[in-house]
């Protein structure tokens, strides 16, 4: 239903044309802001996601294939890892013996 006023008419076209304005500028700022928090990231060296899961796969990789190398090299040279010796108790120690103090001068 339409108001005989066209004041108000207008008048709620122009407030609605602001809340287009004020909400474009939010989204622009709101752009503006993530590419320079992009950029300043960017600028510190760090690694994304994908990069460091491949790097940590590789190095999972590597150790697998450097400990089934060392155990192939064990056994081929004959040699295994002696078990660890038990450590034999230690035979309680006696405190020094104290020497005597020297008498007070008088």
């Amino acid at each position: 239903m339409q108001s005989e006023n066209r004041f108000f008419d207008d008048l709620a076209k122009m407030v609605n044309g602001i809340a287009g304005t004020v909400a474009g500028a939010g989204r622009e700022a709101e752009a503006a802001m993530r590419e320079r928090a992009k950029e300043w990231v960017g600028s510190m060296d760090f690694v994304s996601r994908e990069e460091f899961e491949a790097v940590k796969e590789m190095a999972a990789k590597a150790r697998a294939e450097a400990d089934a190398l060392k155990a192939r090299l064990d056994k081929l040279e004959g040699t295994v890892k002696p078990a660890p010796k038990a450590a034999a108790p230690k035979a309680p120690t006696k405190p020094a013996a104290r020497k005597p103090r020297a008498a007070p001068k008088a």
